[in-house]
């Protein structure tokens, strides 16, 4: 028996002994010894040419060996030669009352012009600031770093996004600094309980992403909820905010959006105000916000500045562009495919004639249309602008005309197509679902009729009722109905009538604002009457 326990032993993996491992832990933590720091910064960030390091000496009682060490591109290196460099390394700037006790200190508080400065302990907080746009001093014979904060890369300046124009507001939009993203958020929200938390997402990116919200107004479970979502992402890369929407959502696998985002500044500061979450990603000029309802994307910012009659009416105008880029096409297909009878007999009459030479079915023929209108479409985003502009002219105006000529689509198709397109355009917060629901109804409406469209119809209510964001129904405020938000919903009221915060969003009747806001004529003075 104890032979065959020498044996395993001989050939089961051993322990590690404690020497190496109190090596590896050692390892992690800066060493006292300048030289020793030095080679494994070299060791960790490997050949690479752009990490800078430069060594000089300070001069107090006796020359201390000193080093720093920056990220070449992304640091301000006028900002490091004046407030760090010319600091330490003029005489005068040493006082000789300085000790080894408390020399780095004073370092830190007399001799250093920045103002945000880190005392470090570990390598590895060493290396995370270097990658982030930070200079980090070493001093010999001390255990300490200090990491000072010199970010000095070229940004995009604050411009007015291309997705979200708008006639009247703010033409700010965000940019891809996350300092300045927060700064814009913290210009319209002038807020001490506006708040923002730090979190670093991805092994390899190590992608700096903050959640933002307003203390006391946001619901706390919903932050709660953001705050796991967030730290359960396990991934090697977050490049994008589009990255962290997919790991986010509650449904995965529907065709709609259950994560909201944003451009403008404005647009995200209303919804903070209203209890959502705001999720700021570093490296993109786009923001999410959480919980996201479904009647947001037929609510633009610019309703808000505008009185609400126009208002109102262009938002049954989103939903009926809506209705339109959904159904149009497969109502066509359904009604000259089964039900012919139901269309009037002139207009019936000119449809065959459209159709008379067309060598393909119908449902073949939308296919096509809808295929070559997608292609056009992304063509037109792809290429560069002058060239994307002159591709839209020309694959509606030549390509179309061309294909009625020829009689490969009718003229009745094209102006179909060119309709629907037009008016997703409108509604852009769905357009993914938009394209796969019109597939979905095509299909039906082409096999069963209006039947199949009633059908489809059916199955997509059915699931947009299914469907919840961060514990909110999505069709909230119709399913469930909650009469108080239908003053801001497929119409919108006056603003003075908005007394409370959805309650959907914040789980509780939050007061908004006081009662008398209506306007009204300010009534005359009795004596002024009476004159």
């Amino acid at each position: 028996m104890q032979s065959l326990f020498q044996s395993l032993k001989k050939i089961l993996p051993q322990n590690p002994t404690s020497k190496p491992n109190e090596q590896v832990i050692t390892e992690k933590y800066i060493n006292k010894k300048l030289a020793d720091n030095l080679s494994i910064l070299k060791d960790a960030f490997g050949k690479t040419d752009d990490i800078l390091y430069r060594d000089f000496e300070f001069l107090n009682q006796k020359p201390y060996k000193v080093f720093i060490c920056y990220l070449d591109g992304i640091v301000n290196e006028d900002y490091i030669n004046v407030n760090i460099l010319k600091p330490l390394m003029e005489p005068n700037s040493s006082p000789q009352h300085f000790n080894e006790s408390n020399l780095l200190t004073m370092i830190r508080n007399r001799i250093l012009h920045t103002a945000d400065i880190q005392e470090l302990k570990m390598i590895d907080q060493v290396i995370d600031s270097v990658l982030t746009g930070k200079t980090v001093l070493f001093i010999d014979g001390f255990d300490s770093a200090l990491a000072m904060s010199t970010q000095g890369f070229e940004t995009r300046n604050v411009s007015e996004p291309a997705t979200e124009s708008s006639v009247r507001g703010s033409r700010e939009g965000f940019n891809e600094v996350l300092k300045v993203n927060t700064a814009l958020i913290r210009r319209k929200i002038n807020n001490h309980q506006l708040k923002f938390e730090n979190i670093k997402l991805g092994k390899q990116t190590k992608t700096s992403i903050r959640i933002g919200y307003i203390e006391g107004i946001a619901n706390e479970k919903v932050v709660e909820e953001v705050r796991t979502r967030l730290e359960r992402i396990n991934v090697d890369s977050i490049l994008e905010s589009g990255y962290v929407e997919q790991f986010i959502e509650d449904n995965p696998f529907s065709i709609f959006p259950s994560v909201g985002n944003s451009e403008k500044p404005d647009k995200v500061a209303s919804k903070l105000l209203e209890g959502r979450v705001a999720i700021l990603c570093d490296g993109t000029p786009f923001v999410l916000t959480v919980p996201f309802l479904f009647i947001e994307g037929l609510q633009v910012g610019e309703d808000y500045y505008s009185r609400p009659y126009l208002s109102s009416i262009i938002r049954l105008l989103r939903l009926l562009a809506l209705f339109i880029s959904v159904a149009a096409t497969p109502f066509y297909v359904a009604l000259t495919t089964y039900h012919q009878e139901m269309v009037p007999s002139l207009l019936l009459a000119t449809m065959a004639a459209g159709e008379e030479r067309v060598p393909f079915p119908i449902f073949i023929e939308t296919l096509l249309m809808e295929i070559t209108f997608q292609l056009l479409r992304e063509a037109g985003v792809r290429m560069p602008r002058p060239v994307g502009s002159a591709i839209s002219i020309v694959g509606a105006l030549v390509i179309g005309e061309g294909a009625v000529q020829a009689g490969l689509v009718s003229s009745a198709m094209v102006i179909g197509i060119a309709i629907t397109g037009i008016a997703g355009f409108v509604v852009p917060a769905f357009n993914d679902a938009v394209i796969l629901s019109r597939i979905l109804l095509l299909i039906l409406g082409g096999s069963f009729g209006l039947y199949g469209i009633l059908m489809g119809f059916m199955i997509l209510l059915g699931h947009l009722c299914s469907l919840r964001s961060f514990g909110t129904p999505y069709l909230t405020p119709q399913a469930p109905i909650i009469w108080s938000e239908w003053k801001d919903s497929i119409i919108r009221l006056p603003i003075w009538l908005f007394h409370s915060r959805p309650q959907s969003i914040t789980w509780e009747n939050s007061k908004r604002s006081g009662f008398g806001n209506k306007p009204r004529i300010p009534k005359k003075d009795e004596s002024e009457g009476e004159t």
